[in-house]
């Protein structure tokens, strides 16, 4: 008789999201409290070595999981600041994004653009955090349709 097992839970995929943003960044128990007061991220745990540097570090923001963890030059793990830039944006969504960036300004973010409605519909700020890392935050103002997002893309781009 063949009887289906099934595995421990442990080895089961989430239902949830199963996509997850890790990020590397010089000093990353200051980027734990940075995300938290500026974004309202709940640290799940961390794991920390003897000397101190964060190994593994998991946040919950936005409905997702964000792992973090301090530099390893050792294996060529390097963050933004290290590198001389980023090469990626986190994008959230937020209920006020003028109140949103505030805060973030408040704990550390340097402004990068003025905030402003966007051509596809949300308003939007975006910030550079403390540590290198890019964020845009976003408020739907408008449901937009692809064809007349294209429209005002390419209106905004001829100037």
């Amino acid at each position: 008789m063949n009887a289906t097992k099934t595995p421990p839970a442990a080895t089961k995929l989430p239902d949830g999201p199963r996509l997850s943003l890790a990020l590397v960044m010089k000093d990353a128990p200051a980027a734990l409290a940075f995300y938290t007061r500026a974004f309202g991220a709940k640290e799940l745990y961390r794991l920390t070595e003897p000397s101190g540097r964060v190994g593994h570090a998991e946040l919950s923001l936005g409905g997702v999981t964000l792992m973090l963890a301090d530099e390893y030059p050792e294996y060529d793990i390097v963050g933004p600041q290290s590198r001389g830039g980023t090469t990626c944006s986190l994008n959230l969504l937020v209920e006020d994004v003028d109140a949103a960036a505030q805060r973030a300004i408040d704990a550390g973010a340097t402004l990068e653009r003025p905030i402003q409605d966007a051509f596809h519909g949300h308003r939007v700020a975006h910030l550079r955090d403390p540590f290198g890392h890019r964020w845009t935050l976003a408020t739907p103002k408008e449901d937009v349709s692809p064809e007349e997002m294209q429209r005002r893309f390419t209106k905004m781009l001829q100037g």
